[in-house]
Formats: C-alpha cells, structure tokens, sequence
C-alpha cells in the first residue's frame, strides 16, 4: 500500500470532514401513501356505478364479479319496465350492495399504493361522470316504467268500453251487472289516475256510457227508459262530479220527459205503448214525476193530461164501446185521486159523473149485443148505487127485461120504451095455485114485476089433472095479482120462491094482449115424473113445471 492512500468508512450525511452525524433519537412514522384520499374517493365513486371499476383500478379482479353479478340480477328482474317497477326488497338489496362495494374499494385504496402512473383527481372526475349511467337509466326505466303503467291503464279503459258494448245490447235489467262493472273501470281511472292518458279520455267514455244505457229515450221509448235514467240519476252518489261533469245532471230532464210520456201512455189502464212491458194505470210514473221533479215541464202537463183524457173517455161513452170508456173513466178517477197533487186529485169528480152516464151506457150496450146476464148485473147495481138518478127507473125496466130475455131471448129484440104508452088497458088477472111464492116478470110495452104469496093448501098436482084442476077448486081464495096491460105483445117469467124445491123450475113464456078483451093465467106446480112420462106438451121448447097461459077470455 503506498504511503498516500487513505481508507474512510462511507455514512449517511457524512461531512466533507468525514465526520458520522449521530444516529435519530426515535424511529419514523407510518402512514398512508400520498394521494390516498383522492384514490379512496375515486375507487368509491367507480363502485358506485354498478360496474365493479374501482376494484378494476386497483386490480382487485375477484370483487367486481359481485358487483357485475348484482347489477345483472337487477337487470333481469327490471326489465322489461313492468307498471308496478322493481321491487323495493329487490332495489333496497341491490343499492345495499353497492355501497358496501363503495365502502370496501375506499377502504382498499386508502391503504395500498397503486402502480401506474394514473392520476387520482382524473378517476374522480370519471366516476363522477359514470355515475351518469346508472342514474339515467334510472330515468330511462321509469319512463318506460310510466308508458307500461299507461298501457296497462288504457288496457282496463279498453276492457271497461267492451263491457258498455256488450250491455248496450240486452234489456237494462239484464245489463246492469255489466253497466255496473264498467263504470267501476272509469271511476277508478278517473279518481285514482287523474293525470293519466286513460283518464283523459274517461270523459269521452261516460258520455258513450250514458248514450249506452239511455238508449231507450233516445228512441222514444219512454216506460222502458224509466229504469236506466234513474239508474244514471244515481251515479253522482257512487262517483265524484269531477269526473261526471255536465253529466252528473244531464239525466233529471230526460227523466221527467220518460215519467210523463209513460205515465200518460198508461192512463185508464190501457197499458203502454210507449216501449215498456205494459200493465198498471200510470199513477206510479205520473206520481215519481210528482214528487221528484215537482217544478218541472212535464209535472206541469199532468192535470191538463188528465183532464183530456177524461173528457175523452166521456164522448167515448157514446161510442160503440161504451163499457170500455166506464172501466177507462174509473182507472181516471182513481188514478187521478192517488196522484200529489191538488189540482190533479180534483178532476176524480169529472171522471165519477162520467162513470154515472158510463154504467147506464154500458148496461143498456150490453143487453143490445144480447149480453143479457151481463145487462142485468150492470143495470142493477145502477139502480142500487144511483138511487137518486132520474134514469133509475128505466135502468130497473132493462134489467128486468134482460132476466126475461136470458130464458126467452125473443124478449131482447128491443128495449123496454122509456115512456108510458097511452091508450086503453086490459086487465090480467093472474092467480096462484102453487104451495110456494111466485115471482112475475113481464115486458112488453109496459114491464114490471108482481108477486105472489103461496097458496095455502094448495098441493102439487100430476101432469094429467093440472089443467083440469089448477086454480078451480070452489071456495078457495087463490093469491091473485091484476096488471093493466096496455095492448101489445108481451113476455112473462115465472120465478118460483120460498117453498119451492131444486125440482121446481122457472118458466118464461109469451102472448098477446089484445084490446076488448080481459084475461087470466093461472100459475101451479106439478109433479115431475121420473120417467119424463105423464107432461103436458107445451108450445115452448123449454120443459116447464108451471102452466103456461089459462088462455081465458071474456067480454
């Protein structure tokens, strides 16, 4: 070694006079490596976006497996955008998820430096950016999400107008469960879904709706109309007037014009013509209109209605139907006096003096068309009801003359005269020789009835010894009655009463009074053979049991 060579020992910061500064007094710190808030966030927000990319950048390849896996089931149960959107358990999962893969990335880059040479604030900004994604897709699937939920509204508003087309064509009461089910769908969008396309045309719709179910009005078939248009009358109860509008009250008037024109179209009984299934007398339709639209046209209408067709009904009386114009005039009358209203109830009097002249009318129809049984029902309850009618009289003669005519018909050839004829009287003695009383009916120029008692004492007699014997026995006083009969041809009905048997018949018969001459008819029973043997033979086809005219005569 030469003389000039020196040796030193190299340190750190060693002075240029190789002089060994003296050694740290504790050891340094630890911490993180510089940049790591900037990587923490930017890791963070990379998760955020369901792409796994922050644990790309710090090329942790296992765990955006998760990430991705997440973001695909959210995929899959999302689309397509159902109305109802994903559901919660599922979105609360998948958000779970990426914050904790958030939470997991910062904490990873806070605490382990990254090779490359990238540029945390730049990767910030990238998340930023990509965090765009998830939440415009956000955007995009709940506007698909919105258009699903308005295709399935417009769906049920499709499905709502089948049914309204599938009622429109059945009776109403066959079609209200479908009516009813329709308007359920367009309520429903219309409270529920107010801002919906659906909705917006809910208005259309229930102007369709009540087109539908008011269709009979529309064409005039005012009974059948009743029910559907009180049926919309309702509808403000079940639905808001918002969504009804104008028609919330359309249907009050088209109501009272159906109640009117039905209830007329009833009066009397007559049935309907007005498109309902027919029956009642009006009062029920004429009533409703009453009470429920009071101040209306159409109640307006009613009493003179009514009066016109009363008035009506009385110059039919003159017709050739005059027992149909009674029965009308009754249901007028009581129609009228049921109904609430005191200018109606009042017209009850006209329709009841026209009843009075409808009975006699009828009555004497009656025994004209030779409805003889039917005359005399009518012509007696005349007489019983109007005692004090100046027609009485003549109304009891017809009646009469019917009974007569019901066994012997050539006594309904004409009515009995409704006056008196003058002229001379021939006297007709008719006596009793029958155990029982007998009950005369004549008719003729004249009519009346007469009655005689029983005979006491008298007996039946055999059909041989009749003739011979009846009212000749000497010293007995027979039961007499005396017409004075004016001349003409007359007709007699012998009614056989208390005393008589089931075995004892009446027996009409017929003659002619003449003038000059006086006449007498005696009256008996006899018995009946049981064999049919031992009758007299009498001119009239009817088999008698009392004699018929004691065809005597005398000066």
């Amino acid at each position: 070694m030469e003389s000039g060579d020196r040796y030193g020992v190299a340190g750190y910061g060693s002075g240029g006079d190789g002089t060994v500064p003296p050694p740290p007094s504790h050891a340094p710190s630890v911490g993180p490596p510089p940049g790591a808030s900037s990587r923490a966030a930017a890791a963070a927000l990379l998760n955020l976006t369901g792409l796994g990319l922050g644990y790309a950048l710090l090329g942790r390849w296992g765990r955006p497996a998760v990430c991705w896996a997440a973001t695909a089931v959210l995929l899959w149960v999302a689309l397509p955008a159902d109305p109802d959107g994903v559901p919660a358990g599922v979105l609360v999962g998948y958000l779970l998820v990426l914050l904790l893969a958030a939470v997991d990335g910062g904490r990873i880059a806070r605490r382990s430096a990254v090779g490359g040479a990238w540029r945390p604030g730049l990767a910030v900004g990238l998340g930023v950016v990509l965090l765009a994604v998830p939440a415009g897709g956000a955007v995009v699937y709940g506007s698909a999400r919105d258009e699903a939920r308005e295709r399935m509204l417009l769906d049920r508003l499709e499905a709502g107008d089948e049914r309204v087309a599938t009622a429109s064509g059945q009776p109403f009461e066959a079609a209200k469960g479908e009516y009813g089910k329709a308007l359920d769908v367009y309520r429903a969008l219309g409270e529920d879904h107010p801002g919906s396309r659906a909705a917006k045309l809910v208005p259309d719709r229930l102007k369709a709706y009540y087109d539908a179910v008011s269709a009979p009005y529309a064409k005039k078939r005012h009974c059948e109309a009743v029910a559907p248009l009180t049926y919309l009358r309702t509808l403000p109860d079940s639905v808001d007037k918002k969504v009804l509008g104008e028609l919330a009250a359309w249907p009050d008037t088209p109501l009272a014009e159906s109640l009117y024109a039905c209830g007329v179209s009833r009066l009397g009984g007559a049935g309907s013509s007005n498109g309902g299934s027919g029956g009642g007398d009006g009062g029920a339709e004429l009533g409703q209109l009453l009470r429920t639209f009071p101040e209306s046209a159409s109640a307006r209408r009613v009493a003179p209605a009514i009066g016109e067709r009363i008035k009506d009904q009385i110059t039919a009386l003159k017709g050739a139907e005059p027992c149909t114009a009674t029965e009308a005039l009754r249901g007028l009358g009581a129609t009228a006096s049921r109904l609430p209203d005191d200018g109606v109830k009042k017209l009850r009097a006209d329709a009841d003096e026209g009843v009075v002249d409808g009975v006699y009318a009828c009555g004497v129809d009656q025994f004209e068309d030779g409805k003889f049984g039917a005359a005399r029902t009518t012509l007696t309850d005349f007489a019983r009801t109007y005692k004090s009618d100046g027609r009485v009289r003549q109304a009891r003669n017809i009646a009469i003359a019917a009974e007569i005519a019901d066994d012997r018909p050539a006594a309904g050839k004409r009515l009995p005269p409704s006056k008196r004829p003058g002229g001379a009287r021939m006297e007709l003695v008719i006596s009793n020789d029958a155990p029982n009383t007998v009950e005369v009916l004549y008719t003729g120029p004249v009519t009346g009835t007469v009655t005689l008692r029983a005979c006491a004492g008298c007996e039946r007699y055999s059909a041989s010894e009749g003739p011979r014997r009846a009212c000749k026995a000497g010293g007995r006083n027979y039961p007499k009655a005396r017409l004075q009969l004016p001349a003409g041809e007359y007709h007699f009905l012998y009614k056989h009463g208390t005393g008589a048997t089931a075995r004892v018949d009446s027996y009409s018969s017929g003659t002619r009074i003449q003038p000059g001459y006086t006449y007498t008819s005696c009256t008996y029973v006899i018995e009946r053979s049981p064999f049919g043997l031992d009758l007299p033979l009498l001119p009239d086809p009817v088999q008698p049991v009392v004699s018929p005219w004691g065809a005597g005569s005398s000066r």
